[in-house]
């Protein structure tokens, strides 16, 4: 049976010939997906919304994707976020933050990027377990921590993504996060629920539709608890791509994750000089040996 032909090109710079974009990626769109993309764009030039340097064809799929191609829908959530973004001061925090107690945090609240799984994602790296509220709340705030966030988002986008891209030869749009749980207590969880959801809430309403893989690590017995509450802030395409692990994960992550990219306290065999959470790794980073 031959495959239908998409409704839209291949985007450029794709040098992987094996490379078969996704349903609703440009390369992979039906005749009504790309009118719903030229008629967003439309109304976005219409109404004054348009932004040429922030919303390309792949950034308003990533919105239509996230309301199943319903452009009205896809256009209020991205008015939503830019009215967010003036808010929140998304471009003074891309261009001016500095987050000087980065490398002070990470003893309490390890967040890293570090270089990528087999698909070409950028690996995600959360160590929930490892918090201590009170260390971490008198070295920052919790303001700063998403201001941190929002500005490691904006990086994803506009530098880690497009490295990774070049790296495989086709585009790559999602990430592969790991959450490790290792000695998490419910009672820091409800400490710092707070941060969880705003944090939640950036990334599925702010950033849709950039994650790829999720996996949640050494979750305790009383996870079921906190993922009964964590659970119906997140649409049903986000749960789908979760998977839930006690302690027996590393086949699991090794399949996803190359051993050499994966650090070594989670079962791979990476060892980067200073520790993987602060040499921040990557395609994106030349300057650190791969």
């Amino acid at each position: 049976m031959a495959t239908q032909a998409s409704a839209s090109p291949m985007p450029p710079g794709v040098t992987d010939p094996n490379y078969k974009p996704p349903p609703g990626r440009l390369g992979n769109l039906t005749v009504p997906q790309q009118h719903a993309l030229e008629e967003l764009k439309k109304k976005l030039k219409e109404e004054d919304i348009f932004v040429p340097e922030r919303m390309d064809d792949a950034t308003l799929l990533r919105f239509l994707r996230a309301r199943k191609f319903d452009v009205e829908k896809a256009k209020a959530m991205i008015v939503s976020c830019e009215q967010w973004r003036k808010e929140f001061g998304v471009d003074e925090i891309w261009k001016n933050f500095d987050f000087k107690e980065k490398e002070a945090v990470d003893k309490y609240y390890p967040q890293y990027y570090h270089k990528t799984d087999k698909e070409g994602r950028p690996l995600y790296i959360e160590r929930l377990g490892l918090l201590d509220i009170k260390a971490l709340y008198a070295i920052t705030t919790q303001e700063r921590q998403l201001q941190r966030l929002v500005y490691e988002y904006e990086k994803f986008l506009r530098e880690r993504l497009p490295a990774c891209s070049r790296a495989v030869g086709h585009p790559v749009e999602t990430s592969c996060t790991i959450l490790d749980l290792a000695n998490v207590s419910l009672s820091n969880f409800y400490r710092v629920k707070d941060y969880v959801m705003a944090a939640a809430s950036i990334g599925q309403d702010r950033y849709p539709e950039t994650m790829g893989r999720f996996f949640i690590i050494n979750a305790p017995w009383a996870f079921s608890t906190v993922w009964t509450f964590i659970k119906p802030w997140l649409d049903e395409a986000t749960v789908a791509k979760i998977d839930i692990l006690g302690s027996n994960y590393k086949d699991k992550l090794l399949a996803q994750i190359p051993a050499e990219n994966l650090p070594k306290e989670f079962g791979g065999t990476c060892q980067c000089p200073g520790g993987c959470s602060l040499s921040d790794a990557g395609p994106w980073n030349p300057s650190v040996p791969q």
